[in-house]
């Protein structure tokens, strides 16, 4: 998103990916190798499959999944994070179409894609708009793949650290102390889709001090929501909580999670 103010998300405060996509590309991970593994188990990610990558970011999806064969486009409608995506593509070689464009206004043809992925990203989209678009861009047999990839600062204290420093800076984010609870069906597919696939599962992300501080310059709380003065701020107060928490390096604890679905037989939103 960007530029784009949301009342549920952060009080409204306007949020624009593309002004910390650098510490994005740099710093924040994508999946590890276990998540794409679940997935191909579950038919996600197999070569010539056609994948759109909503809300890709710098497209870390969207690379992966084409380095395995897949045809990929990614969209997302930040213009910065979408020219760093076709920046890592071209250095990797990769053939991947990347447009600027929203969840609800993809530039392509009716059942165009076998898989749609939103990892990390859904809750920003315009909902009914959107699972309209996926409806229409979804091939026979298609599935649309909603993930998460987050840490955990009620079991991991460096998160917690972290995040309570963010709130010092940001007092309207309000994506700290997450719970952790994933559930196996969230409301909002059940009169669109059929779940055909779910899991959930923890892994340790490994840091450095430096990494760890550019993950959280690249948060919606600070790189893509503060000033440049305050983001410089909060990361030189953040560089000294470190030093007193951790080693050089460490791992953070994440939760990864996963659902496929399939539409429903003659599913209509509205």
């Amino acid at each position: 998103m960007s530029g784009k103010s949301l009342d549920y998300i952060d009080a409204g405060r306007s949020v624009d990916w593309g002004r910390t996509s650098e510490d994005y590309e740099r710093f924040r991970p994508g999946p590890p190798d276990s998540f794409y593994t679940r997935l191909a188990a579950l038919g996600v990610g197999a070569p010539g499959q056609r994948i759109l990558d909503m809300g890709t970011g710098t497209g870390l999806l969207a690379r992966r999944f084409a380095r395995s064969g897949a045809q990929v486009t990614g969209i997302d409608i930040a213009e910065g994070q979408i020219q760093m995506a076709r920046a890592a593509a071209n250095r990797e070689n990769l053939d991947i179409r990347f447009e600027v464009a929203p969840s609800h206004a993809v530039p392509a043809k009716d059942a165009s894609f076998d898989a749609i992925t939103a990892n990390q990203c859904w809750l920003y989209f315009e909902q009914p708009d959107t699972i309209n678009e996926v409806l229409r861009l979804l091939a026979p047999g298609g599935v649309l793949v909603i993930s998460h990839f987050s840490f955990l600062p009620r079991l991991d204290p460096i998160v917690a650290a972290s995040e309570k420093l963010v709130l010092q800076f940001n007092p309207d984010w309000n994506g700290a102390d997450w719970h952790g609870r994933v559930p196996a069906e969230p409301n909002w597919a059940k009169p669109y889709f059929d779940l055909t696939g779910f899991f959930v599962y923890d892994e340790g992300i490994p840091f450095t001090r430096e990494s760890w501080r550019g993950r959280m310059r690249a948060l919606r709380g600070i790189g893509a929501s503060l000033a440049a003065d305050q983001i410089d701020r909060f990361d030189s107060e953040h560089a000294k909580l470190l030093e007193t928490l951790t080693g050089e390096q460490f791992d953070i604890l994440h939760r990864l999670d996963a659902h496929i679905y399939t539409p429903k037989t003659n599913s209509n939103a509205h």
